[in-house]
C-alpha cells in the first residue's frame, strides 16, 4: 500500500476524526454548561459510538465481571499464551470512555500480542476526582497479582489519559511494595495537565481532535482543586525511579507532543529504559483506525513487539 500525497492523507485522517471530535466536544459542552444529568446520555452515546465504529474482532470473546469491587471487561483471543495478560486503561480525558467502547482496539492488540486482555471501567469525573481512577486501576492490577498472575507476564498500555496512567500505575504499584508490570506502552499520553509544552499551542491548528482550552476544562475537572501538577495525574512530575521499560507512542500533529517527550527525557534521566516514537501526520490515538490507516495497524504491531520483547510466559493461574 502507497500512501497518497501529504495533503489527501492529512485530509483523510481529518474525515475519519471528525465525529470522534465531535462528540468529545458535546460531552465538554455538557461540563462546562453544568448539564450533569445530560453527561450520562452522552457518555453512553459515546460508547455506544466507539463500539459500533470501531468492533470488535470476530475472533475474540469478550466476558464483563469484576475485581476488586471494579468492573472490567475481558477479552480473550482464540490464540493465547498461558498467563500473558494486557491491562488496557481506555482514554477519554476522564470524562468519557467506557471498556465495550475499547472492544475494537484492545481486542485487535490482545490478538497480536497473544494475550488476554482486561479493561478497567475505572471511575470518572466530576462523579470522582482524582485519584479515583488511578485507585480502580490499581486496584484490578493487585486483583491481577492476588489471582496468581506473574507480574513479569503483565503489560500495560493506553491511550491519552489511560497512556498517562500507564506510567502513574506503575509509580503507584512501586509506592505500594507491589511488583512491577514487564513493560509499558502509553499511547498519546496526556502526561502533563499542566500543558507547558510549546506544541500545546504550535500545534493547536493542526491537532484536529484536542484543543488546549479543552484539555483545560478536562484538567480542572478531574483534579477537583488538586494542583495540576500533581504527580500521579501529571507523571512528568512523578518519581519514576525504578520503573520496567517504557514506550511512547505520539503523533507528530498532537498538541500533546511536547509533554510526550518530556515525558520520555524525565523516564530517560531516571534510568528508565524507553522508546519514544514520533509518528508524522497522526493525530491522537490513531491507533483506534486500524481498519482505514495503515499507520494504526503499524503502531498496534510496533508497540506489540516491544511488549514481547520483554514479557515472560509463565503458567496461566486459571489453569493451576
Amino acid at each position: 500500500m502507497t500512501h497518497p500525497v501529504k495533503t489527501d492523507r492529512i485530509s483523510t485522517v481529518d474525515h475519519l476524526v471528525a465525529p470522534w471530535a465531535a462528540r468529545l466536544d458535546a460531552a465538554l459542552a455538557a461540563l462546562e454548561e453544568g448539564r450533569l444529568d445530560d453527561l450520562s446520555d452522552i457518555r453512553t452515546e459515546y460508547a455506544d459510538w466507539f463500539s459500533s465504529r470501531f468492533p470488535s474482532p470476530s475472533d475474540v470473546l469478550f466476558e464483563d465481571t469484576e475485581a476488586s469491587g471494579v468492573p472490567i471487561t475481558w477479552a480473550r483471543p482464540a490464540d493465547t499464551v498461558d498467563g500473558r495478560v494486557l491491562l488496557y486503561l481506555h482514554g477519554g480525558g476522564y470524562l468519557v470512555g467506557a471498556p465495550r467502547g475499547y472492544r475494537g482496539l484492545v481486542g485487535r492488540f490482545a490478538r497480536k500480542l497473544k494475550a488476554r486482555a482486561v479493561i478497567p471501567d475505572y471511575r470518572l469525573a466530576p462523579d470522582a476526582v482524582y485519584p479515583a481512577a488511578i485507585d480502580d486501576n490499581l486496584a484490578v492490577y493487585k486483583a491481577l497479582l492476588d489471582e496468581g498472575y506473574d507480574a513479569r507476564s503483565i503489560a500495560v498500555s493506553g491511550d491519552s489519559a489511560g497512556g498517562a496512567m500507564c506510567i502513574s500505575l506503575m509509580v503507584a504499584a512501586q509506592e505500594a511494595g507491589l511488583p512491577l508490570p514487564a513493560a509499558a506502552v502509553a499511547i498519546s499520553p496526556w502526561a502533563n495537565l499542566e500543558h507547558t509544552g510549546e506544541s500545546i499551542s504550535s500545534k493547536s491548528d493542526t491537532d484536529p481532535v484536542c484543543a488546549p482550552e479543552g484539555l483545560r476544562k478536562l484538567a480542572l475537572n478531574y483534579l477537583g482543586g488538586l494542583p495540576l501538577s500533581s504527580p500521579l495525574a501529571s507523571p512528568v512530575f512523578a518519581d519514576v525511579t525504578g520503573l520496567h521499560p517504557v514506550q511512547i507512542q505520539i503523533g507528530e500533529r498532537e498538541i500533546m507532543l511536547s509533554d510526550a517527550v518530556r515525558l520520555a527525557e524525565h523516564l530517560a534521566s531516571s534510568r528508565v529504559r524507553v522508546n519514544l516514537e514520533v509518528w508524522p501526520d497522526m493525530p491522537h490515538v490513531w491507533h483506534l483506525f486500524s481498519d482505514d490507516l495503515e499507520d494504526a495497524d503499524a503502531a498496534i504491531g510496533s508497540a506489540t513487539d516491544f511488549l514481547l520483547s520483554h514479557l515472560s510466559s509463565p503458567q496461566d493461574p486459571s489453569s493451576k
